[in-house]
């Protein structure tokens, strides 16, 4: 039996879809339910349904053998997760944004105050390109935060970039592509590999026809092996 963690809203749609496409019969799992946990005992998997931020953490800390999850917030939480497959759906991209007219101006004698969901990916960036600045840490409606003045730039998930043109904002720079992603517990790995292997083989095989992934089965993870976790850089 796999336990199972999906992320809530719009990812839950299409994650249901790519199951059942590999064959798994999720007849009890709605998205209108209130319900939390679903037994799917026919297929010997058991989901639970989280915030999408909570995800890496009910895989690290074993609630849940495998997620399902993006991977703009596995490079926000850098969780001690093995990241075998790139599902390939829900692309969108961790972009920097500003007002227009705007975006060529950077304070570079003083600091650059950036408002984001996404601090720890933020400051990386910053840092990377020797530019100070302010992290203001908001929760949504990112991009109210240029118009009123609380920050210079943002840097948010974009999808289609049709939310940016309404607050008349533009894109200044894409800090790195995301999407959906299957994490898998590291004990879960060695002590349910058939079950996980299976999963993954047949993930694999639907979402490589819809998206020419090129994403291998999941081994044991050895030393160097490249992974998401806080001992490697995202």
């Amino acid at each position: 039996m796999l336990t199972i963690a999906l992320s809530k809203g719009k990812m839950l749609d299409l994650t249901l879809e790519v199951f059942c496409r590999a064959g798994y019969a999720m007849g009890s799992l709605s998205t209108e339910s209130r319900r939390l946990v679903f037994p799917c005992p026919e297929i010997s998997m058991t989901f639970l349904i989280v915030r999408p931020t909570d995800v890496p953490t009910y895989v690290e800390y074993g609630a849940a053998d495998v997620g399902i999850v993006g991977k703009d917030v596995l490079m926000e939480q850098d969780s001690d997760v093995y990241e075998p497959l790139d599902l390939g759906f829900g692309a969108c991209r961790i972009a920097v944004a500003a007002l227009k007219g705007q975006a060529s101006r950077d304070r570079l004698s003083s600091k650059i105050r950036v408002a984001t969901k996404y601090p720890k990916i933020t400051e990386r960036y910053f840092n990377q390109r020797g530019v100070a600045v302010e992290i203001i840490k908001l929760y949504g409606s990112i991009e109210l935060a240029p118009l009123v003045g609380l920050a210079d730039r943002i840097v948010d998930l974009v999808e289609t970039g049709n939310t940016l043109k309404a607050h008349n904002l533009v894109e200044v720079e894409c800090i790195a592509q995301s999407t959906a992603r299957l994490v898998v517990n590291r004990a879960s790995l060695k002590l349910k590999h058939a079950e996980v292997t299976e999963l993954i083989t047949k993930l694999r095989a639907v979402t490589r026809v819809a998206t020419g992934s090129r994403a291998t089965a999941p081994r044991e993870p050895s030393r160097g092996v490249r992974r998401t976790g806080k001992r490697t850089r995202t």
